[in-house]
């Protein structure tokens, strides 16, 4: 567990956004990102902020959402199709439970942005073996080497994952 950034910034300069536990959710992450960094004038970071908010949304939905069972995460059908994890999500719609939410927030504290994921599972994330061959399994190892630096610690429920990225000299 890595040193939290330190955030101190005017609310211009904090956005975030509440993802749906549904893989769209990856696509909305990168779409609010390029919008916020758009607005902020720095379109240049884009590539590399989506980048790694896109690995730590993937990773949030996939390990983060403590109702899945392990061999089914990620999996979140669209309302009314077929679930392979049975009825749960549409039950707990029924009960008016809150769905377990993921936020995606970007913070501008020059000369940084932070991006950040949080997610209600309280397990760090750990970084795995590279399986070069493997599909998956290499996000963390993403997140390292296109950000400045990384890191995640406990918050009331959940975590925080976060990455620093240094903005360009123009």
């Amino acid at each position: 567990m890595g040193l939290s950034p330190a955030v101190a910034a005017d609310r211009e300069s904090i956005v975030s956004c509440a993802l749906a536990p549904r893989h769209e959710s990856v696509r909305t992450a990168r779409e609010f990102t390029r919008l916020t960094l758009n607005r902020w004038e720095l379109g240049d970071l884009f590539d590399d902020v989506a980048l790694v908010a896109s690995e730590l949304v993937t990773n949030a939905l996939r390990y983060g959402l403590p109702s899945v069972v392990p061999e089914q995460r990620g999996c979140w059908p669209r309302r009314g199709t077929a679930s392979p994890i049975g009825d749960r999500m549409d039950a707990a719609a029924d009960t008016d439970l809150p769905a377990p939410l993921i936020r995606l927030s970007l913070v501008r504290n020059e000369p940084q942005v932070v991006c950040a994921v949080s997610d209600p599972s309280e397990r760090g994330p750990v970084p795995r073996e590279a399986d070069w061959i493997a599909e998956s399994g290499r996000g963390l190892h993403l997140v390292e080497s296109f950000s400045q630096s990384w890191g995640w610690h406990p918050i009331a429920v959940g975590k925080v994952v976060w990455a620093v990225f240094e903005l360009r000299a123009t």
